[in-house]
């Protein structure tokens, strides 16, 4: 079996250097907010292009201590992607605001800006771009919408570590960023972890009081704050690993460049890009309207894949307050898509059998 995701060998290669980052801190004698997290994040802010970095908790914290940071009141309203993950929308209600969904680009996936403005009210304070899939959304069009209305934008980058908007890395596209480090993310930890990258002065000051009870001196709280730390672990094979960033990006590019030129089944529906070189493929996803189908049909010829997301965020029984929603676009999206391998440490061979098997599917 072809498995989806084979985390224990894209960790293989860096196996040593990860080993003796861990010896380092453990013999250091400092776990929490240390030399390992403020050097790793003084690395990542540089390769975002941005002044500053806080290493938090994980990437659904690192959105919900920006949105805090700003002290927005609870009345107010977020304009979210209807297709996204659940983690962006729970970033917004667990502040205390409004999700607003807006239907994405029935193309890239990626919100429509088209579809912004109609959405906006005296309420609305934020608009939040997911970089979906890896492929940053349409940040010109939303910054300008934003600037037109005295609004803040917030990026999740979770799925989208080193892509690139009109020659600026995704983190440094809006106000400000929320980054996961999952395991399965471009740049993964081996365990939780994520970031908040900002050029905001005041705001990331606040932030790392935010994230650590609220308080910048010991026993001294500023803030009603969290206990959200990127420790000095993750943090120090985070440093590892991103130095190979960029390289495995780009093995990525050359997957999903293969998997566009060869796959010819006329029943699949594949993804659509403008210029290739700044998506960095966290996710390969093609449609079709027998998604099950051809899901079972992988499976039984060696192909693990998987679905994201089969539910979208105002379908969950966790929202039912937007069950009554009708989106037709992001539900449409929910139905058919289905993610495919794509990974640096996949062998040509198997990119080649995904192609073979995927092109003899004909039902």
């Amino acid at each position: 079996m072809l498995n989806f995701s084979d985390l224990k060998k894209l960790n293989v290669k860096y196996q040593s250097e990860i080993n003796e980052a861990i010896k380092k801190v453990a013999e250091s004698g400092w776990y929490i907010l240390g030399r390992e997290v403020e050097a790793f994040e003084e690395e990542f802010a540089e390769y975002c292009g941005v002044k500053h970095c806080i290493g938090v908790g994980n990437g659904l914290e690192a959105l919900s201590l920006i949105i805090k940071g700003y002290e927005f009141k609870e009345s107010d309203e977020v304009i979210v992607p209807a297709n996204t993950y659940i983690a962006s929308i729970l970033a917004v209600s667990t502040s205390g605001l409004t999700p607003v969904f807006v239907e994405p680009d029935i193309n890239t996936y990626n919100i429509d800006p088209e579809k912004i403005e109609e959405k906006i009210t005296e309420k609305t304070k934020i608009i939040m771009a997911v970089h979906l899939y890896g492929q940053a959304a349409k940040m010109d069009k939303i910054n300008e919408i934003a600037k037109k209305h005295n609004l803040k934008v917030i990026e999740d980058t979770a799925q989208a570590h080193g892509a690139v908007f009109e020659g600026k890395r995704a983190g440094n596209l809006s106000d400000a960023a929320g980054f996961s480090f999952y395991p399965t993310k471009n740049l993964g930890a081996l365990g939780d972890g994520g970031a908040i990258t900002t050029n905001d002065d005041e705001l990331a000051r606040k932030v790392r009081i935010l994230r650590n009870y609220g308080s910048k001196i010991k026993y001294v709280n500023l803030l009603k704050g969290t206990n959200s730390r990127l420790d000095e672990v993750q943090a120090a094979i985070l440093r590892v690993k991103l130095k190979y960033l960029d390289e495995d990006n780009q093995r990525r590019r050359k997957i999903a460049r293969y998997y566009l030129e060869n796959i010819t089944n006329e029943k699949i529906i594949l993804p659509q890009i403008k210029d290739e070189s700044p998506h960095v493929w966290h996710l390969f996803v093609i449609r079709t309207e027998k998604r099950d189908e051809l899901q079972e049909y992988l499976k039984n010829n060696g192909i693990q894949t998987l679905v994201h997301y089969p539910i979208p965020p105002h379908k969950q029984e966790a929202y039912k307050e937007y069950n009554h929603l009708t989106l037709p676009i992001t539900e449409k999206i929910h139905r058919e898509v289905l993610s495919i391998p794509i990974s640096p440490v996949m062998e040509d061979w198997q990119v080649k059998k995904v192609v073979e098997i995927i092109n003899s599917y004909d039902r």
